[in-house]
Order: structure tokens, then sequence, then C-alpha cells
């Protein structure tokens, strides 16, 4: 299992990502969020909101994901890769039913 920390601008684009990857079985579940992001930029540090799309997916999924992301957005953002260390055995029941495994993949077991 993976989880993407992605960073976006907003709630809507944070949507329209979503319901592309799922509506391609890229993720089995999604979620965002607005906070509040503090940044470098040009000498000046600058304050503005953002918001976080957090996707639930298998592993060997990124250059998908990311193609994904890039329909929808055009400016820098992070994309973050995140292998949790353990996961409840009904989650990733859900998940290996929802999202079929990358090509080359191997299912964890715990």
């Amino acid at each position: 299992m993976r989880i993407f920390y992605i960073t976006l601008n907003t709630d809507d684009e944070a949507r329209r990502i979503s319901r592309a990857l799922l509506e391609q079985q890229l993720a089995v579940c999604t979620n965002w969020f607005p906070i509040t992001c503090a940044y470098r930029w040009e000498g000046k540090i600058v304050e503005e909101p953002e918001t976080v799309l957090l996707v639930k997916t298998q592993s060997g999924y990124r250059q998908a994901i990311e193609e994904v992301v890039r329909q929808h957005i055009s400016y820098t953002n992070l994309m973050a890769e995140i292998p949790p260390e353990s996961v409840n055995e009904s989650f990733a029941k859900w998940l290996n039913a929802e999202v079929p495994l990358a090509a080359g993949a191997t299912a964890k077991k715990e």
C-alpha cells in the first residue's frame, strides 16, 4: 500500500483529481483538507491557503497518479509517496478488492 501526500491550490482541484483517480481505479479512497502553507519565494516568506490531498492506493502507481494530477494542474506542487509500515486487515482487503496490483507488484503480508 502507498499513501500519496499531494499539495494543491484549491478544494475543487482535489475533488476533480480524486474523482479521476477513483474512476480509473488508481485509488481506493481519497481525503482532502485545507491547510496554511508558509514558504520562501524570491527572498520573501509567503503564507497562503493550500489544500492537501491524500490518496490511498497500491504501490506501483506513482507515474499514473502524477499523470492524472498534471492533467488538472500546471504549477509546481509536492507529491510525496509514503509507504505505511502496516495497515489494518479490513482496509487492506478493501484496497486489494478495489485497486488491482500494479504490474510487477506483490501484496505485502503482515
